[in-house]
């Protein structure tokens, strides 16, 4: 902590103002008469070691009236330069006057204490260390609360930048209800970024907004795709064997296998499939590949039909046992139970081949889960499938060197179950595809189960958004989980609506944000117009 400082203003009483000033000039003496100082340059001390009031050196001029005026004041060098010491108001540089009668009553001190304060916090008032945390460079995101300086915030440019500020493009944005996350997330994350060249949003739309998702009216201005789902068959139809998901994972797997074996998990609550309902799988899906190969692309349908039948001249039953084949069968049936119930329960989504509304050719697309049920597998599904479909259309020549900015709305769907699991594996080829994936929660400690590979998912996010979370364990988790400063846990129970803190890279302090939008953002973020809608009914009783 650095040394104590104070400031104050030195002013006339009314008195002292209207009894005349005989000096010529002004020069230095004490604020009060008991008050020492130090001589000036070339001139001698003059002390009173016994206290006896007698003077040394040039005392006989005090005892003329008309002459004591020039004498030089009283100072005591015993009290200042080998203490090192100063009194209040004699410090180096304060104004002081040789009125020695109207000091010792006080007619020259200030008329309020100043405040104090130390060397580190007044380094803010020296605007030449004063610069934007986040750099100029990226996408204008809000004002730093303690600098007023503008901060700048893209992923992608962070990650291009020399040296690179982070090493991962994933983000997080956590906050609770009514905070200012969607606003922000809608407006540094999707409509801003827009403008660049070569940069593009795909948005996992989950908010209901009279009967449509948020961001409808955005991807409207925008002329974007919207693309739809419903359960009443007014939406589209997404396949989940359509051929831009079959590409291979990091893992050397096909994604399409790996999306079927989640499914059973999705629909039976959690319990996914075991080795031989596995293999029994498998051995459908290769079947109608073989099948379908260069006729038409495959559909839900057809592997439900092919479930369950083993086939003993497959090379990979060379040599199995009439009971090892009964079970193999037993198991695929049990699959085919499963594919079964969801082409009933969720037909008019998953069955039949992709509309041809399902594209990636405009700068925003939207898929719109707003009108599915909360529960059930059906918005992990869609999350999880469309996710797949994003990372095969992206490997597409056409799409190659553009940056996409994909913002998964509740994405507690999407990390707290089975489908976590393929979300981390795909989310290594974010960097190699221009990917940048922004996840929006509401709290870690109860979205997302601790040790899971949705938690690992979170903890690789190098650029983290925390907004008001009111709760104190919540509060905690985001100090614990991101590495924050502990005394920022009471800071986040009491950040104002718009307010965040920003933590960007593993090494850099987290900083507090204020969102700041133009009129137009202001207008295209809202959600709450609803609320502001006059009942009509209630108008007529009124």
């Amino acid at each position: 902590m650095g040394t104590i400082e104070k400031a104050g203003v030195a002013e006339h009483s009314k008195d002292a103002i209207t009894e005349p000033d005989t000096t010529a000039s002004e020069t230095t003496a004490p604020a009060q008469a008991d008050f020492p100082l130090i001589p000036e340059a070339g001139q001698a001390a003059v002390t009173d070691p016994a206290g006896t009031g007698s003077l040394t050196k040039d005392s006989w001029i005090r005892r003329i009236p008309l002459l004591r005026v020039f004498a030089a004041p009283h100072i005591a060098p015993a009290q200042t330069l080998e203490s090192g010491e100063w009194p209040p108001y004699a410090e180096q540089g304060t104004r002081l006057r040789v009125r020695e009668r109207a000091a010792r009553n006080g007619f020259y001190a200030p008329l309020f204490q100043g405040a104090p304060t130390t060397t580190r916090q007044a380094e803010v008032l020296n605007t030449a260390l004063i610069a934007a945390p986040t750099g100029v460079e990226g996408v204008a995101a809000g004002r730093d609360v303690l600098s007023q300086t503008a901060i700048s915030k893209d992923p992608i440019t962070d990650y291009n930048s020399t040296p690179r500020r982070i090493t991962s493009t994933n983000v997080l944005v956590v906050g609770d209800v009514g905070a200012g996350k969607s606003a922000y997330t809608k407006t540094v994350y999707v409509m801003r970024p827009l403008i660049l060249r070569h940069r593009r949003a795909v948005v996992f739309d989950k908010k209901n907004e009279k009967g449509e998702g948020e961001y409808s009216h955005i991807v409207r201005e925008f002329n974007g795709d919207h693309i739809k789902f419903a359960m009443d068959g007014s939406g589209v139809i997404f396949n989940i064997l359509d051929p831009a998901i079959s590409g291979v994972n990091d893992d050397g797997l096909n994604n399409q296998l790996v999306y079927l074996n989640t499914i059973p998990a999705l629909m039976r609550e959690g319990q996914g499939p075991n080795e031989w309902e596995r293999k029994a799988l498998r051995l459908a899906y290769r079947a109608m590949m073989k099948k379908f190969e260069g006729t038409r692309t495959p559909t839900t349908a057809d592997l439900h039909d092919l479930l369950g039948l083993i086939d003993p001249m497959d090379p990979s039953l060379h040599g199995m046992s009439g009971a090892t084949l009964e079970q193999l069968h037993q198991s695929g049936i049990s699959m085919r139970f499963c594919f079964n119930e969801l082409l009933e329960t969720y037909g008019a989504i998953f069955d039949g081949e992709t509309s041809a509304d399902v594209r990636l050719n405009r700068k925003l697309t939207s898929f719109d889960i707003s009108q599915l049920p909360d529960t059930g597998p059906a918005i992990p599904m869609v999350m999880g499938l469309a996710n797949l479909w994003l990372l095969g259309t992206v490997r597409r020549p056409e799409n190659r060197g553009i940056r996409t900015n994909v913002i998964n709305e509740e994405a507690g769907h999407i990390l707290a179950g089975p489908l976590a699991v393929q979300q981390r594996s795909n989310i290594k080829l974010s960097r190699g595809l221009g990917l940048s994936n922004i996840y929006n929660i509401h709290k870690g400690a109860t979205d997302v189960p601790a040790g899971s590979p949705g938690m690992a998912v979170i903890e690789e996010a190098q650029t983290v958004h925390i907004f008001r979370q009111d709760k104190p364990e919540a509060a905690q988790w985001c100090v614990k989980t991101f590495g924050l400063n502990p005394d920022s846990a009471a800071d986040i129970m009491v950040l104002r609506n718009g307010h965040h803190l920003l933590k960007s890279g593993a090494d850099v302090p987290e900083v507090e944000i204020e969102h700041v939008r133009s009129a137009w953002e202001v207008k295209m973020t809202d959600t709450d117009s609803a609320l502001r809608e006059t009942d009509s009914a209630y108008a007529d009783v009124a």
